[in-house]
């Protein structure tokens, strides 16, 4: 099945959208906001025009695993708990570098794409089944698939389960209003800092998805950024500051996770970022004044993926890849050096530091 014959036969009338001029149609999934002509699709691929009504995907996975919560990555949400994965196709922006884009954007005349149909009810079984406490839609961009996202996780809320979206944070409001009943932790790209760049490399504008962090943050989901740190993209000590002076203009307890780079899609020639680099990234994150930055996807010893106690610095969690060792956090939540009580009979809330008694953000039970 191509991508068309896939978008003409899992689709269902869209919410987020609105009537433009001569039969066309106004997308709000996203910050691109495209205006679709009658039978054409948006930018996406996915979301289309059909008799001056929107339509957007419906009813099937692209891809579905079982995760580890750390790989999507939320490290201040269920530490060791598994997440139940599902993707759909298509994409809002067109990043060079794509770690998926398979997914992400299937040239439109591809043979034959799998698929597996599916109902909001069947994927919060499996889920169920395999003991996953939270869903999250991933492995292509979230935003564009919000109607069917939102049945799954409408679903999910009723069993008592969390869910998640994997962004590029290229948002709209509309779309996030429309989501933020039932969607509970949100991981949102900073792919750069420069605007030049990034509209050439990812096809998106900076100011739209600072925007849209800054919408995520203020809305009240739980959010963590992600960083892929690209030699020759973004990897300048000046860049990277920036980013961090950002996302600390926020909250200084928002994670920030930078990651290294291999070489992927239309950039097989450009070298895996030095880890270096991405622990220099990491330094700099911390020297303006972030609490939490982790470095990712690098081979070294240490502590570069654990959770410290921002006051005491004792370890909190420790991991090793998408496996916890450690957590000192479960069930209680906050930092032991200056608690000498019991936590339970203490009342303390999850997410405190057992040693000192300092909150540590995020949902730890």
């Amino acid at each position: 099945m191509t991508l068309r014959e896939l978008v003409e036969k899992f689709s269902r009338r869209a919410e987020l959208f609105r009537s433009a001029p001569g039969g066309a149609v106004k997308c709000l999934a996203c910050a691109r906001a495209c205006i679709i002509s009658e039978g054409a699709a948006g930018f996406c691929g996915v979301r289309f025009n059909r008799g001056g009504e929107l339509f957007a995907p419906w009813g099937y996975a692209a891809g579905i695993a079982l995760d580890p919560v750390e790989k999507k990555p939320f490290f201040h949400v269920l530490p060791g708990a598994k997440a139940l994965s599902f993707g759909m196709f298509g994409c809002n922006l067109r990043c060079a570098f794509c770690q998926n884009s398979q997914t992400a954007f299937p040239p439109e005349n591809a043979a034959p794409l799998s698929r597996q149909k599916l109902s909001p009810e069947a994927l919060t079984e499996t889920a169920l089944e395999n003991s996953a406490p939270l869903i999250a839609s991933t492995y292509n961009e979230p935003l564009i698939t919000a109607e069917w996202a939102r049945a799954v996780f409408n679903e999910a809320k009723k069993k008592g389960l969390r869910t998640a979206f994997v962004s590029n944070g290229y948002a709209s409001r509309e779309a996030l209003e429309f989501l933020r009943p039932c969607l509970d932790f949100y991981k949102a790209d900073l792919k750069g800092f420069n605007a030049e760049r990034y509209l050439k490399v990812t096809g998106g504008e900076l100011k739209k998805v600072l925007a849209g962090i800054e919408l995520v943050y203020s809305m009240g989901f739980w959010l963590e950024v992600v960083t892929l740190v690209v030699p020759g993209f973004n990897d300048s000590p000046e860049e990277l500051g920036a980013a961090a002076s950002f996302i600390a203009g926020l909250s200084k307890n928002i994670p920030w996770h930078v990651t290294a780079f291999y070489p992927a899609h239309k950039m097989p020639d450009t070298e895996p970022t030095p880890p270096e680099t991405v622990l220099r990234a990491q330094e700099i994150g911390f020297k303006k004044g972030l609490n939490f930055v982790y470095a990712g996807n690098i081979t070294s010893s240490g502590d570069t993926e654990n959770t410290l106690c921002p006051a005491c610095g004792k370890l909190l969690v420790e991991r090793r890849g998408f496996s916890v060792k450690t957590n000192l956090l479960a069930g209680q939540g906050a930092c032991p050096a200056l608690l000498p009580i019991d936590l339970k009979s203490s009342g303390q809330k999850s997410g405190a530091c057992p040693y000192c008694g300092k909150t540590v953000p995020g949902v730890w039970q």
